[in-house]
């Protein structure tokens, strides 16, 4: 089931998280066991890191608010160890934080020795995206991490109907392409040749937070796009590479692009204007912030189309 959107301004910034919010909500049947959100800003010379310490699920007692907070110091610690120079650091609930910082070394092993942190997990990390996503539908995502604040350049979400794992953040998109910068994807399918992609990218030297397929594409469109390639090329190098049925989203510092494969199976409409461009698995989702009558267009078989700022 699951529901997939996203959203580029074409020179201009806009509310991109209120939008993403009204996009997703709207399309809540198609899932409300966890909501995400891949969100741009403007790239900065700082980096942005989004992570978490537990899971929602997770008990919430005394000796669960103190392990956290020694885990927040510890992540703090250890960043300025690596050399980074903090700049700010939120909490947006007790679990869930963001943090902003100076560095000039190599994300990998920034992100790894973050998530060596017992229960912490990397969300996002680059100078533009922001990786936020919890249980619950888009309405309660939004309020509690205050997404109507967040102005930006292009996003893509996903909510989510769990039947193949559980209703945890870990299982919840989009996925960032750990551990390449300002890189995200969310897609509605599956890829049957999962495994061998997960292997053949572990023995690259990568690594993966999670069992979902999306995480794979975020990863290897990430790595051809490392190689030289560009992010059409790549996209169109996975149709051949990637088996299964599946539409995905994938954005960049950026770009937005959307792939589909040859079967073209999985839902997608598109909606294009002088100044936006608003994808999503249903057209509803597009009319919640397109106050008036619209075309819209369902990409083909095997198409591959990409926006850039």
């Amino acid at each position: 089931m699951c529901g997939i959107a996203g959203i580029i301004y074409k020179g201009r910034d806009g509310a991109v998280g209120h939008d993403m919010a009204r996009m997703l909500q709207s399309m809540r049947h198609r899932g409300a066991d966890s909501t995400g959100y891949a969100l741009y800003g403007k790239p900065t010379d700082l980096l942005v890191m989004r992570f978490t310490l537990a899971d929602p699920t997770d008990s919430q007692g005394f000796d669960s608010t103190e392990r956290l907070e020694r885990s927040r110091r510890e992540v703090e610690s250890r960043l300025a160890k690596l050399g980074a120079s903090i700049d700010r650091a939120d909490n947006s609930n007790e679990y869930a934080y963001r943090v902003t910082f100076r560095y000039t070394g190599e994300l990998k092993p920034l992100a790894d020795y973050v998530e060596d942190v017992p229960g912490a997990e990397v969300l996002s990390l680059g100078h533009s995206l922001e990786i936020v996503k919890d249980l619950g539908d888009a309405q309660t995502v939004a309020g509690n991490y205050k997404l109507d604040e967040f102005n930006g350049t292009h996003a893509i979400g996903h909510v989510r109907m769990a039947t193949e794992s559980d209703v945890d953040i870990a299982g919840a998109h989009p996925y960032w392409a750990y551990p390449f910068s300002d890189v995200a994807v969310v897609h509605n399918g599956q890829l049957t040749n999962y495994h061998q992609w997960r292997r053949r990218l572990e023995r690259h030297g990568h690594r993966f937070q999670s069992e979902c397929d999306s995480e794979i594409i975020a990863v290897y469109i990430a790595q051809r796009m490392a190689d030289g390639m560009s992010l059409e090329t790549a996209m169109k190098q996975s149709l051949d590479d990637l088996d299964g049925v599946f539409t995905y989203l994938v954005v960049t510092e950026n770009q937005l692009g959307v792939a589909k494969d040859e079967m073209a199976a999985k839902p997608l409409v598109l909606y294009e204007s002088d100044d936006m461009v608003a994808l999503a698995s249903e057209e509803i989702a597009i009319r919640a912030v397109v106050n008036k009558e619209i075309d819209t267009y369902d990409p083909y078989e095997r198409e591959v189309l990409v926006w850039s700022r």
